[in-house]
């Protein structure tokens, strides 16, 4: 039987491997990903804080680990990073959620009602939507998808998102 490394330890780990996200040497920042991506859960809260990095690769890497480890926490973080400045963050963003899959619809529905305006979060919503209508939720998610879609996005997507949420509960 294998023994567990001490918190302090695993945390310490943890530390050293976000650090490594800076990608000075590629090969080391993809690995940094891979073995925080098997740490899994335990590496969520400090993949978190280096979204807030101001060096887009790190923001990049992180976005790519919380999305193949998925699970509550790391969606809310992919869902604020639907709203990236940088469009390779925010594709990663929604791939991650893609992943997550019904879970992540509720939230980004209700993100769409509280800014409809946001260009990035359109984007980034439909290409949610319309990969997961293709799963088995085309009737409630397709009018969403119309609407971003639509000539005044803003305006048509409050009512289909109302409505998505309304057959969702």
């Amino acid at each position: 039987m294998e023994e567990k490394q001490p918190v302090k330890e695993t945390q310490r780990n943890i530390d050293t491997l976000v650090n490594d996200l800076t990608c000075d040497d590629v090969l080391t920042c993809q690995n940094a990903r891979r073995i925080l991506v098997d740490i899994g859960e335990e590496a969520v809260p400090r993949l978190i804080e280096a979204q807030s990095d101001t060096r887009e690769w790190v923001r990049w890497e992180a976005a790519k680990a919380l999305g193949e480890i998925g699970g509550p926490r790391a969606m809310e973080a992919l869902l604020r990073s639907i709203e990236d400045e940088k469009f390779d963050i925010r594709w990663l963003a929604a791939e991650g959620l893609i992943r997550v899959g019904r879970p992540a619809v509720k939230p980004l529905l209700e993100m769409l009602m509280k800014r409809p305006e946001s260009i990035w979060l359109q984007q980034g919503a439909h290409r949610v939507f319309r990969d997961l209508e293709h799963a088995d939720y085309r009737e409630i998610l397709h009018p969403v998808s119309l609407a971003i879609e639509s000539n005044d996005p803003a305006v048509q997507i409050l009512s289909a998102a109302r409505s998505a949420l309304d057959q969702l509960r």
